[in-house]
């Protein structure tokens, strides 16, 4: 009994020492890759001051732009909770013909060029589109608007909410929502105080990545709703044109993009995190 550790100990060092070469092997071959994401990366963290500073963040450009994204951005996510909900409800409780379809359709935007998504839009609701004589009849234009810019954000970005809202639905137990039912709860009850609360992970990693979508939508956003400035100039297409007069103002955009992105990012980590650790306990 007293040589079982000593044999267990010699065991795990020989094979600490057989699986050494193999490891800095790995770290060799994993080196190139980290290196091509990272040092892009660090060389925005030491241009970061000189983006962030008064005089860049100022420029009307960039002000201009950082307020309408935001606006835009949070009207999209708003819009894809209130429609895409149902539908993500729907596709996780459901089964009914055409579904397959049905959720081809919905995650199609999220594969296709987003170039390609502009001009779909552009031939639906553009003014020689399908239904653009009809909108234009009762007043109504959306290409090139501000409007547009919404209808492009939430083309793109609204099925990464609808698929993270449809995942959580399918992690509530069906047996706890027919205890409640039991118990004396309406559908609506059940919906909203077992549901809903259950789901909230998957809602919420599918709102924040459908907000992060929208303020990086670019190539829909310039085909449908153009790039002017102070209507329809986002901050990735103030990006765009800042790249050709003020270089100072496209890193400023460039770095407040960059580290909203991390920040969601960390957020997200945590947020699965925190489940993965709760669901452990």
């Amino acid at each position: 009994m007293g040589l079982r550790p000593s044999v267990t100990a010699c065991f795990r060092e020989g094979a600490m020492r057989r699986g050494w070469p193999r490891s800095m092997l790995l770290y060799g071959l994993g080196l190139p890759a980290l290196l091509f994401f990272g040092l892009p990366m660090l060389v925005l963290v030491f241009r970061a001051a000189e983006g962030l500073s008064g005089s860049a963040l100022k420029a009307p450009l960039v002000r201009q732009a950082m307020a309408l994204t935001m606006g835009t951005s949070l009207a999209t996510t708003g819009l894809a909770a209130l429609l895409g909900t149902p539908l993500a409800y729907l596709l996780a409780r459901r089964t009914f013909p055409g579904k397959a379809l049905v959720e081809t359709l919905v995650e199609l935007p999220i594969v296709i060029p987003p170039v390609a998504g502009g001009v779909i839009l552009l031939l639906t609701f553009g003014r020689r589109g399908l239904l653009g004589p009809a909108l234009e009849a009762v007043g109504v234009t959306l290409s090139f608007t501000p409007q547009g810019v919404v209808m492009a954000q939430l083309f793109i970005a609204a099925p990464f909410y609808i698929r993270g809202a449809r995942l959580g639905f399918l992690t509530v137990s069906r047996e706890l929502e027919e205890a409640a039912a039991v118990d004396g709860a309406s559908p609506w009850g059940v919906l909203w105080h077992v549901t809903l609360p259950l789901a909230f992970p998957g809602l919420f990693s599918g709102l924040v990545l459908c907000w992060a979508r929208a303020i990086g939508e670019f190539g829909a956003t310039y085909l449908f709703a153009g790039n002017l400035p102070g209507r329809t100039q986002t901050m990735p297409l103030a990006i765009l044109t800042a790249m050709e007069s003020d270089l100072r103002a496209a890193l400023a955009l460039t770095v407040l993009l960059a580290f909203f992105s991390a920040a969601v990012l960390v957020g997200l980590r945590g947020l699965l995190a925190e489940q993965e650790g709760a669901f452990l306990q």
